[in-house]
């Protein structure tokens, strides 16, 4: 993490700090009490804040949004972050009349400060009076990690000497407490006009058109900042906290860019992942020459803003150090973005934009994406899927994903008017990949064959998993059966993938070691009960496989009487669990901060896994498909309405466990940790996973709660169990009712700091949902103290690039 002047209190007492007529060595008296427990402050504000924790009050009111906020900073940093773009007179601080700052910097040089917020400073120094606890000091470092992810650079991609010129967004980007709202960007055209009168245009021996036009208030350069600097004191903390019971202890603030290895038999020598970069300005000019010469219609508007060098390098290494991970369909080390296809790298940078918080960016680039491919497929002449070049398919793979996710339901309907089109191109493809391997005869492929081969077998496996996640969310029918992998070889472990073999008779022979599966075998034997070993990718495209058996289960009409089915179906998913035990160990260093220990596709997997668990007790597909409209009071209100769907039995026990290890996770970790570290740190997946299972369990405490019938003593025995875990969050009021908790918890997690629009889609409709199981409130006032106020709260643009 950069070091930098960090404002840290309660500063040490000293003649410069202290004022005469206190001697500092002297604890101030603590005589303001609160009336309501035993806690005492030493300054009268202070105990107003902790008291107003008991009255629910929340006495300031922004006057432009319907947000009410506990504190007065919160008020403002609301207004300054939410309202800076509506215009209109902002709000002003009472900073002069509290007699200047009360944070300390500690002395350095004059270079970029990387402060923390005034308010979290307050917020800790209201509710705990100057003592920092560990869960307070986790809290201070994830607001430094997503600072410093704005800023961090990886030590071998960037200059450190060079500036880092930023667009107008980053600085945005560099407070934590950002969101973007769902469809925020406006139509093309208009989209392309306003940006192109925010950036003046800057003289540059880079020129040509679909140039960067850098914002002029840029930010200052990074020249010289300790990357591995940190707070002493609350380092020490974290480093003292105690092991999580849950799993591998608090995690440490890292950077996205870190390594950390685990080594395996394979090759103790296999470097770490390295993320592709643009060298130099006339890479970065190849790089815009590709782009013109694909766009041959001349589609792309004239202020199409191509990123600078410093946002490319940036982008690429935000791509590749958080998302691929988690869908590592892409070859890093061939992945080349001066001879890439133009519509990939586009479609590389526009993830890579979103997870670097620079919203308009990332949306320019994936139209641009959009416009190159189809430009493409509609001037390809005697179209046929078996020959469209596998970019076609990576390309329309990442935008449908940006899509799908984006929190725009024109979004969503673009990515499923061309679902048909890319499960075409898959089985096509698929298609010459088997000519290919059969016309070698039996022969071992050489290293450029293999790696062109599992390239095309990770995306396959790729698409099959992002469609299985669409049917999860939004309850669409799969476009691709399991039957077209049957003879496919499963994805190889990410070690071989990534290897640098020094010669082929090396390479030859870590292929031979390599365990070889093909899709129908793995299947087999899960429904057979035999464990059997294969890649963490393998494992995760397995789950995938099952959750899609169960999904086609429970919409047969004869689901109910078949009940050999769904023996086979729980046999199958036990059988995958135990396989976990087998996944072969990964050595590619994932440089991620999450509670589970592995490679992170095994960690999405088992969020795949108690959703399919979930799947067969418990059918919400009213929920699913309410999602598809993106209007969070119809989908509170599907769930609302599925109380009748959740029942009480001793099958439901075993769900509601599967339930209780989704929210212990992030309880055991630090609800407010995980908030801030998990959009960038874990997959799409849990998110969207997790849904089902905190409308179950939300619903099942619920019944307990309300229904007649008295809880049996397996029920209760989970009821406190959940109960206990989350006992910091239950008050004596309406908090009482645990049902309301859990679903209040969860939203408020959601609602973040955000890089997928879903999320905050559905963080709001949680929140609601949580209204409804107190009796909903239907006066904005009232019903803002029943919720769990997100760090901002913006409404959603009417616009769309859709």
């Amino acid at each position: 993490m950069p070091g930098a002047s960090v404002a840290v209190l309660p500063p040490a007492p000293d003649a410069a700090s202290t004022p005469a007529s206190r001697k500092p060595s002297l604890v101030p008296e603590r005589k303001y009490k609160c009336q309501f427990c035993h806690r005492a402050f030493s300054r009268s504000e202070h105990r107003s804040r902790h008291e107003r924790s008991h009255t629910k009050e929340r006495p300031f009111k922004c006057q432009k949004c319907r947000s009410t906020f506990v504190r007065r900073d919160l008020l403002l940093r609301h207004d300054r972050t939410v309202h800076a773009k509506d215009g209109g007179v902002p709000l002003h601080s009472d900073g002069k009349r509290r007699g200047g700052p009360k944070a300390r910097s500690v002395s350095g040089p004059a270079k970029s400060s990387l402060a923390i917020d005034t308010s979290a400073l307050e917020q800790i120094e209201a509710s705990s009076d100057g003592i920092f606890d560990v869960e307070t000091a986790a809290m201070l470092v994830a607001d430094l990690h997503h600072k410093a992810t704005a800023q961090l650079a990886n030590d071998s991609s960037y200059d450190a000497s060079s500036d880092m010129a930023f667009s107008q967004n980053d600085s945005s980007m560099m407070d934590h407490s950002v969101t973007y709202p769902p469809g925020a960007v406006p139509q093309w055209d208009g989209f392309m006009s306003t940006a192109q009168q925010k950036a003046p245009s800057m003289s540059s021996s880079v020129g040509g058109s679909y140039e960067a036009h850098p914002h002029p208030h840029q930010l200052p350069p990074m020249n010289g900042q300790n990357i591995s600097g940190l707070v002493p004191a609350l380092q020490a903390m974290i480093d003292s906290a105690p092991t999580s019971a849950s799993s591998s202890g608090t995690p440490s603030a890292q950077s996205p860019f870190a390594t950390h290895r685990t080594q395996s038999p394979l090759d103790q020598s296999t470097p770490s992942l390295k993320a592709p970069q643009v060298a130099n300005d006339d890479e970065r000019i190849m790089i815009l020459d590709n782009i013109r010469n694909s766009d041959t219609d001349s589609s792309i508007p004239a202020g199409f803003q191509f990123p600078n060098l410093p946002s490319l390098n940036r982008y690429l290494a935000t791509y590749f150090g958080l998302f691929h991970h988690h869908l590592p369909f892409l070859h890093p080390a061939s992945f080349e973005p001066t001879t890439s296809s133009p519509a990939l790298l586009l479609a590389v940078l526009s993830i890579g934009a979103l997870y670097a918080f620079d919203q308009e960016q990332a949306y320019t680039l994936h139209i641009g994406s959009k416009i190159l491919v189809n430009q493409f497929l509609q001037n390809k002449e005697n179209f046929s899927s078996r020959r469209c070049p596998l970019w076609t398919m990576q390309a329309s793979l990442l935008n449908m994903i940006f899509a799908s996710w984006s929190g725009d339901p024109k979004g969503l309907e673009w990515a499923c008017s061309i679902k048909s089109l890319l499960a075409n191109m898959v089985a096509g493809n698929r298609y010459e990949l088997k000519l290919r391997q059969e016309a070698r005869e039996g022969r071992s492929p050489t290293r450029a064959e293999w790696v062109e081969d599992e390239g095309c077998r990770r995306t396959y496996y790729a698409v099959y998993i992002f469609f299985g996640l669409l049917t999860l969310t939004y309850n669409h029918t799969p476009a691709i059966s399991f039957n077209e992998f049957e003879d496919v070889q499963l994805p190889s472990t990410e070690a071989l993938w990534n290897l640098k073999a020094t010669d082929e008779a090396a390479w030859q022979d870590h292929l031979q070691v390599s365990p070889s599966v093909t899709f129908m075998e793995a299947h087999d034997n899960l429904f057979q009960g035999e464990t059997l070993k294969y890649s963490a990718f393998a494992t995760r495209v397995m789950i995938n496989a099952l959750f899609l058996e169960v999904w086609y289960h429970k919409r047969s009409p004869e689901a109910l009487q078949d009940v050999v089915t769904e023996y086979k179906l729980r046999l199958a998913l036990e059988t995958w669990e135990k396989s976990l035990e087998l996944c072969e160990p990964e050595i590619v260093a994932v440089p991620l901060s999450a509670p589970h220990k592995g490679h992170p596709l095994i960690f999405n997997a088992k969020a795949m896994f108690r959703n399919a668990r979930a799947r067969l007790e418990v059918d919400l597909k009213a929920v699913q498909e309410a999602l598809r409209y993106h209007d969070s009071y119809e989908v509170a209100a599907a769930m609302s309405n599925a109380r009748d769907k959740v029942k009480r039995s001793s099958e439901m026990i075993k769900v509601i466990e599967e339930c209780y290890n989704c929210v212990e996770t992030a309880v055991r970790q630090g609800v407010r940790w995980v908030a801030r570290t998990s959009p960038t740190n874990w997959s799409i997946e849990h998110p969207l996973c997790g849904l089902d299972l905190m409308i179950i369990l939300s619903l099942w405490l619920y019944r307990l709660e309300h229904d007649e019938e008295q809880a049996t003593e397996e029920e209760l025995v989970m009821y406190n169990k959940v109960r206990q875990l989350l006992v910091k969050d239950l008050d004596d009021g309406y908090t009482s009712q645990l049902s309301s908790v859990v679903a209040r918890l969860w939203g408020s997690m959601l609602d973040e700091v955000v890089v997928w629009g879903i999320t905050r889609l559905m963080g709001e409709a949680f929140r609601l949902h949580s209204q409804a199981l107190v009796g909903y409130v239907d006066d904005p006032a009232a019903s803002s103290n029943v919720s769990t106020p997100s760090m901002t709260s913006q409404g959603a643009d009417e616009d769309s690039v859709y």
